[in-house]
């Protein structure tokens, strides 16, 4: 065999290079291993055992392994499988166009901000070209002709290349440019707050024309302070604070306005705001001390439009900020400060930190020190000569951390934050500022949140099903192909140790979805050998001896083994290009498996195979159960093509009215909202939980927000799904939605239950397990994003089809069949979502599946098209239609062996890889059950009707048609 001293080279390689990169993480398990079995539940003495073994080296003598090194190198785990958080960090682009435009009050740029901000609900255009977009439309109905380069837009002081006359597509470049280098800035300063909190194997990625940052962190179980960490801009600054006898006349206003329109603003009439201020207690220099209960209501009050507009002239710009939490000695209470604003809002002092540290107040409380930069040097001198005897407010996020009188100049920017801080919170503002500030605020448009205990049973549910799919294919194909079979299951294991050790060297991370890739690669490695297995038994019943059967199997094999494998790294491309986080993982690890697979499957195995045979010794490829398994089976399927038809109208036609009639149940990647995961101690009735928790979330008008709760899983685990404060993306939003949820379970929860153990539950007790948050925005781009793919995939494999095969027929009817899979597929899913104990939601693991299902069914359109090309070229003499029966009945054997694993495989991660897989596999279940049958009822009937009447001579039959009975039948009449 030619080239097979280079395969064996390459494959040799290849191990070496796997084997180096999956050592780290054998020896890593290895040595936590030793610790826990010494250890046992004690995290103390863990650390201990862990620090003491990590000391040890392994020398292999081509390398010697360290634990910290090895951890360093490990495998990366996915949060579904070792618990963590995985968030979508969105920059405030509007704050970027603000500061670049020097915070400029023309009305035009305010106006076109504004649009844009409504704009980007509903696009998945970047912030800056809609703003360019709504520029030139705001211009254009004013009839102002500003340009770009207006001293009052983008031709300020702070953009020094942008003069009078530059144009405004040179200034559109420059701002495109700014907003690049922003969001550039915006990664390396989140990447080294991470870096700072000392999370193992983060991983933090840009994505790209969004202004997005996705972050993963496995592992983290503090996740309000991840969130914390990650959304504070660092954006320190300092206002004057007016005092309470300035505000007090508007907050008597304000009582007048309430009791005759209270109900407008979504309080009582009742409400008396001067009470709620408590004026009485107030210590700190705010101009009230509020109840923690009482919040919410102030916050609508002084922020309703009503409220606005009835503002005096002297707190007209004013800010009402909250402060940064309670007093140690006041716990029930949050000051509210009103701080001295101007018209665009941008404060006297707002320098960057050269430098923070930890430090502690005469008193022993832990506070900040800074030294300031040295323009914020300098206004805070002028600031603090200004405001002597006076109180100043120094704000981090538009949260007052202290507000201290002045008690003389301070001339070399050096100052002092307190705020009642713990150390670690001490510890972690010192971080933040360390790491610099964000160009822009930042906020969480998407998050998932995976505990630790349902991490641990997701590696054990996905070794499971790994395990029980390896066992089932192994058992199958050796049983169906007997000595070849040991061949492939060789190659097979094989391609594994390759597809993770590649996965590794890559850096790529190993999720749950993507253990779902590696087995259904396993599906694609036995199909690949099933079609040249078939082949080479085609090749033994026509006489050819072992070695020249094996040689032609191969041969003739390749042809519709590339055909499938592009295709399938087609839609796994689409999906990798189209899809976000799992998604990804899962199309790697295909695009991966697939690539491996051909070489292991189809190079490898051939290079064992002939070692074999060429030393005289035979290898049998069959056994003698399945020696005459579908031999000299021949099926009318194009005389048949018309029953066909009317099923698969009928079955898409009652899809399209399910469709119409139950529609789908859409998950918040599509909708919006939060989802989470709630374990229990015993059973609960989903029923009673959802009615307990639709009186929890009301909104402001005291209308019901949409809350579901269903069964997911066992009868003692809930998925609870809310849009309350959908619009609100902060980490007060998400900590107020925990308190209700909590609040609204806790009479089905152990009654010692705390709120900080309800929202990270573990093995020893009840709470969330897992959390997904999903942000309008996001969940718009999502659905968008899923139509482009599905709209490419079955693009790009028309055109694939028309190019190998030359024929736009073949296309049509490939396409065809692929639209008939969809359809009833989406419809199984308007059925039965409302039935079926598991998750049926329409989501991007949705559109995976169904993406995963179109490969999977023209991977098998194709070995029967790749069979009716070859008879088209060799068998001249048949009618089509017997061409067509011939082609699809030879493969029979192949789409029986390859449909009926892989249906095996999907039902083991089905029934054993955990609840979060089953909808995914269910429609894959359906794919692969109706892909098979498409692809030789309708792909391949549609092919042969439009290709009819150009099937040569009739009368020359191989295998006899309906069609070719009647056309013998009227010449015979003649």
């Amino acid at each position: 065999m030619q080239g097979k001293g280079l395969i064996t080279l390459v494959a040799v390689i290849l191990g070496l290079i796997c084997l180096n990169e999956l050592l780290p993480t054998w020896y890593a398990s290895k040595i936590e291993k030793q610790a826990t079995e010494f250890a046992g539940n004690n995290p103390e003495k863990y650390k201990k055992e862990l620090a003491r073994l990590s000391k040890d080296t392994l020398n292999l003598g081509f390398t010697k392994l360290y634990y910290s090194r090895a951890k360093e190198r490990e495998m990366k785990l996915g949060l579904d499988l070792k618990g963590g958080i995985n968030v979508l960090l969105e920059i405030n682009h509007r704050d970027l166009v603000n500061d670049l435009t020097n915070y400029s009050t023309n009305p035009i740029l305010l106006e076109t901000l504004d649009r844009t901000d409504k704009d980007q609900k509903n696009s998945t255009k970047a912030y800056i070209e809609n703003f360019f977009t709504e520029f030139e439309a705001v211009n254009a109905e004013k009839k102002t002709n500003l340009k770009l380069a207006d001293p009052e837009i983008f031709g300020n002081t702070n953009l020094s290349e942008i003069k009078y006359n530059t144009t405004d597509a040179e200034v559109k470049n420059i701002i495109r440019r700014k907003i690049d280098a922003s969001e550039g800035a915006a990664y390396e300063v989140i990447r080294t707050r991470i870096d700072k909190m000392g999370v193992t194997q983060p991983n933090v990625q840009k994505v790209p024309g969004t202004g997005r940052i996705s972050v993963e962190m496995p592992g983290s179980k503090d996740i309000d302070r991840v969130k914390k960490m990650l959304q504070t801009s660092a954006k320190l600054q300092f206002w004057e604070v007016q005092q309470p006898q300035e505000i007090l006349p508007y907050f008597e206003q304000l009582n007048a306005l309430i009791s005759a329109k209270g109900d407008s603003i979504g309080v009582p009439k009742t409400t008396n705001l001067v009470s709620l201020m408590q004026l009485n207690t107030l210590r700190a220099n705010g101009v009230g001390n509020i109840k923690l209960s009482d919040t919410a209501i102030v916050n609508k009050v002084l922020n309703s439009d009503l409220a606005k507009k009835l503002r005096p002239t002297n707190i007209k710009y004013s800010q009402f900020v909250w402060g940064y939490k309670p007093e140690a000695n006041d716990e029930n209470n949050l000051v509210l400060y009103a701080l001295r604003g101007n018209i665009n809002q941008k404060a006297p002092v707002d320098g960057a930190v050269e430098s923070a540290r930890v430090n502690y107040d005469e008193m022993g409380r832990v506070v900040v020190d800074m030294q300031m930069d040295s323009k914020g040097s300098k206004d805070w001198k002028t600031m603090t000569a200004k405001n002597v005897n006076k109180p100043v407010a120094v704000t981090l996020d538009n949260i007052v951390y202290t507000a201290p009188n002045v008690v003389n100049e301070i001339p070399n920017g050096r100052t002092q934050i307190s705020g009642n801080f713990s150390q670690q919170e001490a510890q972690d503002l010192v971080d933040v500022l360390g790491a610099g500030k964000l160009p822009a605020s930042a906020k969480i448009v998407q998050a998932d949140v995976v505990g630790p205990s349902l991490g641990a049973e997701s590696i054990n549910a996905g070794m499971l099903s790994f395990m029980i799919a390896f066992l089932v294919i192994v058992a199958y194909i050796i049983f169906y192909y007997g000595g070849a079979g040991v061949f492939a299951v060789i190659a097979m294991v094989i391609n594994l140790f390759y597809i993770f050790g590649i996965m590794d060297s890559v850096d790529a991370t190993l999720t749950l979805p993507g253990i779902a890739g590696i087995v259904l690669s396993m599906a694609m490695a036995v199909d690949t050998n099933v079609i040249i297995y078939e082949r080479t038994k085609e090749e033994l019943f026509a006489g050819k001896n072992i070695l020249e059967a094996y040689k032609d199997g191969f041969k003739h094999a390749l042809s519709a083994i590339i055909d499938g494998h592009s295709t399938t790294i087609l839609t796994a491309l689409v999906l990798y290009i189209f899809g976000t986080g799992p998604i990804k993982g899962f199309a790697v690890t295909l695009i991966i498996g697939i690539l491996m697979t051909f070489f292991t499957s189809v190079l490898l195995s051939r290079v064992m195979i002939f070692a074999r045979l060429n030393k005289g010794k035979g290898l049998s490829v069959w056994t003698p159960l399945t020696k005459n398994l579908f031999r000299n089976v021949w099926i009318d399927f194009i005389g048949k093509r018309k029953y066909a038809y009317i099923i698969s109208a009928v079955l898409t036609i009652a899809s399209l009215i399910s469709m119409k009639v139950n529609g789908f149940k859409y998950g918040i990647d599509f909708t919006g909202g939060r989802n989470y995961v709630v374990r229990f101690d015993k059973p609960v009735d989903a029923d009673n939980i959802e009615k307990s928790l639709i009186k929890q979330f009301q909104t402001a008008d005291g209308k019901n927000s949409a809350v579901e709760a269903k069964t997911f899983g066992s009868g003692n685990q809930l998925k609870i799904s809310t849009d309350y404060l959908i619009d609100d993306e902060s980490l007060k939003a998400d900590q107020t939605i925990e308190q209700k949820l909590f609040d609204g379970l806790k009479q089905n929860l152990p009654g010692n239950l705390t709120l900080a153990e309800f929202k990270s539950a573990d093995v020893n007790h009840a709470g969330i397990v897992s959390s997904t948050k999903v942000g309008p925005t996001v969940a718009d781009d999502i659905k968008t994003g899923g139509m482009y793919a599905v709209i490419a995939a079955l693009a790009g494999i028309f055109l694939y089809i028309l190019i190998r095969f030359r024929k736009w027929q073949f296309s049509l009817g490939a396409v065809a069949g692929l639209a008939h899979d969809a359809i009833i597929i989406l419809g199984a899913y308007s059925l039965l979502h409302k039935y079926m104990p598991f998750n049926m939601e329409i989501n991007q693991d949705f559109i995976a599946a169904i993406l995963t299902v179109l490969g999977y069914s023209i991977n098998d359109t194709v070995i029967v098209f790749d069979r009716i090309r070859e008879y088209l070229r060799e068998k001249k003499s048949l009618t089509l239609a017997g061409l067509f029966d011939d082609s699809i009945s030879s493969t029979l054997g192949r789409t029986f062996n390859t449909s009926f694993t892989t249906i095996l495989v999907i039902l083991a991660i089905f029934i054993f890889g955990g609840d979060n897989l089953r909808g995914f596999m269910f429609a894959l279940l359906l794919g692969i059950a109706f892909g098979t049958y498409s692809s030789i009822f309708v792909s391949s009937a549609i092919a042969y009707d439009f290709l009819k009447g150009k099937g040569g001579k009739e009368e020359k039959l191989h295998g006899r048609t309906t069609e070719d009975v009647e056309i013998i039948d009227k010449r015979t009449k003649k």
